[in-house]
């Protein structure tokens, strides 16, 4: 009876959601992610830091500032499944679901209710395949038939090899594809969404709307990560940066504004989709925001450090 409830409760959900502002449903032909009329889609955008570290700003105000002010046509709803820093081990997904679905459905919803395009990621390192497909059953039933949703599998393959990742994104494709056959899906792959030479290699038998992640820091990985990667693309693989940012793979570091240039232009070049990591205050340079910054948007330039202001200005061009 719970089920069933719950079930028509996310239903009734999905046709409210409805209601909000269309946008063209995505679909992946060729290497090229496009819209309905076949044009390609270059989607920008801001991914938020983990939801169980940063939680205050996963809520509309922000959503809407970053989609409204920054110009922003995607937004990344990381949800940290697990730790992965010492001291950053409390109220993760696998510790607190309640948490976790609230900030994703909170920025998703609001999301599509501006206009824009949202990345519900399942921001692991560890492969969690009982754990994954439960959430995005969920989420497939929540937001069945809404065309700004993307669902990340995995975002970032530490040791685990291309193997072990296809065993698991093809469980998880299931669940998904039994709900909702048709939305676009990014899979992660090995060493930090960096060996998409494996993919390039191996991809998934018989999947459609699939799309691989690469992820870059522009300080650390340069012109031979941009080199792999359009290898990959001249095999026919469809490849999304769902993060990347312009200082060291740490995420500290000065910005090397000349290397973050060359990938953005690559990028553009390319016609690939990007999201900037990450909307959050740690003591940080990819934090975008200093500490005790506005939990709901509206930030004067005092709260911004530079890294906010170089992907605010890019996505507002």
């Amino acid at each position: 009876m719970k089920k069933t409830l719950f079930t028509l409760c996310m239903f009734f959900c999905s046709i409210l959601l409805w209601a909000q502002p269309q946008v063209q449903r995505l679909s992946v032909k060729g290497n090229q992610l496009v819209y309905e009329n076949g044009s390609p889609a270059v989607l920008r955008g801001v991914s938020f830091g983990w939801h169980n570290i940063w939680p205050r700003f996963w809520n509309k105000g922000v959503t809407e500032y970053l989609i409204k002010n920054w110009g922003a046509q995607v937004v990344r709803a990381s949800m940290g499944v697990s730790h992965y820093h010492p001291g950053e081990m409390e109220n993760t997904y696998i510790q607190d679901p309640a948490q976790g679905l609230r900030c994703v459905v909170d920025v998703t919803d609001a999301a599509i209710q501006n206009g824009a395009y949202v990345i519900i990621d399942w921001h692991s390192h560890d492969v969690f395949t009982e754990e994954a497909v439960k959430f995005f059953r969920q989420m497939a039933i929540r937001y069945k038939g809404v065309p700004n949703v993307i669902y990340e599998l995995f975002n970032e393959p530490d040791y685990e090899s291309w193997e072990e990742v296809k065993i698991y994104a093809t469980e998880v494709i299931k669940a998904i594809r039994e709900i909702e056959p048709d939305a676009v899906i990014l899979c992660g792959c090995p060493h930090w969404d960096q060996d998409i030479d494996k993919v390039a290699a191996d991809p998934l038998p018989d999947q459609h709307n699939l799309m691989y992640t690469m992820h870059f820091y522009a300080a650390t990985h340069k012109k031979w990560l941009r080199d792999r990667t359009d290898a990959a693309l001249a095999k026919g693989i469809p490849v999304f940066v769902s993060e990347c940012a312009g200082m060291e793979a740490s995420g500290d570091g000065p910005v090397d504004e000349k290397e973050w240039k060359a990938f953005v232009d690559w990028m553009a070049d390319r016609k690939i989709s990007w999201c900037a990591w990450s909307l959050s205050d740690k003591v940080e340079t990819c934090s975008m925001l200093i500490p005790g910054a506005n939990a709901t948007g509206n930030w004067t330039e005092a709260e911004l450090k530079p890294w906010a202001k170089i992907v605010r200005d890019e996505l507002k061009k």
